[in-house]
């Protein structure tokens, strides 16, 4: 049986998984918490046959339960709503998004906020499995109410008498021999579940072709699509093989020639055989974003705005990499009105892309200012205009930010430290932003 681990958060949601017979949490990654996430949960649940969630319940550092705690009760009582049958346990959590940063750095490779999430979850439902036990909570009635304390003995006749002290000595003789007889009987019970466990999984797996679930989440690069297919077992000649396969889709003409797939590839979780080629696969992506394109008619609308197709979704793929799905129309209304202008973009997300494709472990470009200067078609702080490709697979919200924009006029934007967005209109109100609010994330490494 699968367990699905949630760190809630009221900008992402992470997600991990495992399963009951190995016990081993694995990240699968995050949501936007944008009112998709609840068709998201349902979607995922579904795919792993599960109606079982562990949620990380925040606590302050004392211990005590805080607004966040009351958002994450709140957030429990809506999922359970809107997924009848879900069963909910909290897993007391604090100073776990620190945790999952520090274990991601200590790999030594690029990471973005999403995997942090991602990670927290995992970290959540390993916690859970090895501290609580998934064959005692299977058997207990989860609920949102979470686990209640026992309490505690207060006794009221303190006084001692040899004729207590006998009553007591027979009772806890009485407890022992009791604890024995139930110890014996839950192990008998015990050995033949996990052998009706065993037949049932053998039965199964008679009975069932053999599948497996294959997600591309928005925001996410080739390079991680290639690392995931390579932990599925595919060698590299089967994945290049893949990527350079010729794909015969009416999207995919307006591109220069010898782009990749990348931005093209639409973020979704499908179900595939284990026979299955790597040109299957990212052949129903592929299908999926013609789909998308199609039914929001988005060449036609990235054209009333000067764009090509292939310029559109080059900028929806920057978009979806610098803000949350609400703020990506006023992030497209910038980054249009700075190409209007002549104004470089000057993103930093498109320079993290070009050191991935230039210096991926970065042992050439060590700190952010020799980075910033990285000569590569990618880096929009060094040259103007558009960067030569996508620089990830943009989900819708980014896709349609792009086609709709907001109505407004401003030319600079920062995500704070708080994870609020500042807007402004010039630079020196920029560079006040940047003092004001961004003193952490605008220092971190590219």
């Amino acid at each position: 049986m699968r367990i699905l681990g949630l760190d809630v958060g009221e900008k992402r949601i992470g997600v991990a998984k495992a399963d009951s017979n190995t016990r081993i949490a694995i990240p699968v990654g995050f949501l936007l918490a944008d009112g998709s996430e609840w068709q998201e949960i349902a979607r995922l649940a579904r795919l792993n046959d599960t109606n079982l969630f562990v949620l990380g319940l925040p606590r302050s550092n004392e211990g005590n339960a805080t607004k966040q705690t009351e958002y994450v009760r709140n957030f429990a009582k809506t999922l359970m709503a809107k997924i009848p049958g879900a069963k909910i346990s909290f897993q007391d959590e604090s100073l776990t998004s620190v945790v999952a940063e520090e274990r991601l750095k200590s790999r030594k490779k690029h990471y973005e906020k999403g995997e942090i999430d991602a990670e927290a979850a995992t970290i959540i439902l390993q916690d859970f499995l090895e501290h609580i036990g998934v064959r005692d909570q299977y058997n207990q009635n989860l609920s949102v109410s979470g686990a209640v304390s026992p309490q505690e003995d207060t006794g009221h006749d303190k006084k001692k008498s040899k004729r207590r002290t006998r009553i007591i000595a027979t009772l806890i003789i009485l407890v022992v021999i009791a604890i024995v007889a139930v110890g014996g009987v839950i192990w008998i019970k015990d050995k033949r579940a996990k052998e009706r466990a065993e037949y049932y999984a053998e039965l199964e797996s008679q009975m069932k072709p053999e599948v497996f679930n294959f997600t591309i989440l928005p925001g996410e690069t080739i390079f991680s699509i290639k690392k995931n297919l390579a932990d599925l077992g595919y060698s590299n000649d089967e994945i290049d093989a893949g990527f350079a396969a010729n794909y015969d889709y009416d999207f995919l003409r307006d591109r220069p020639e010898g782009a990749s797939l990348e931005g093209y590839l639409y973020g979704d979780t499908h179900e595939f055989y284990r026979d299955s080629t790597v040109q299957e696969i990212l052949d129903v992506f592929l299908k999926e974003m013609g789909k998308v394109i199609t039914e929001n008619n988005l060449a036609e609308r990235y054209a009333a705005r000067g764009l090509s197709l292939f310029e559109g979704i080059t900028l929806a793929s920057i978009v979806q990499k610098e803000a949350p799905s609400p703020e990506q129309p006023t992030v497209a209304q910038v980054f249009l009105s700075r190409l209007t202008y002549g104004i470089p973009l000057g993103s930093d997300v498109t320079v993290t892309y070009a050191l991935d494709v230039l210096d991926p472990n970065r042992e050439i470009y060590s700190d952010n200012q020799a980075a910033l200067k990285v000569d590569s078609c990618y880096n929009t702080r060094l040259y103007g205009g558009l960067p030569c490709g996508p620089i990830s697979n943009p989900g819708l919200s980014a896709l349609l930010a792009v086609a709709e924009p907001t109505d407004t006029a401003y030319l600079y934007f920062l995500t704070g430290d708080d994870g609020l967005m500042y807007y402004s209109h010039t630079e020196a109100e920029h560079v006040r932003n940047i003092y004001s609010h961004c003193q952490v994330l605008c220092n971190i490494s590219l």
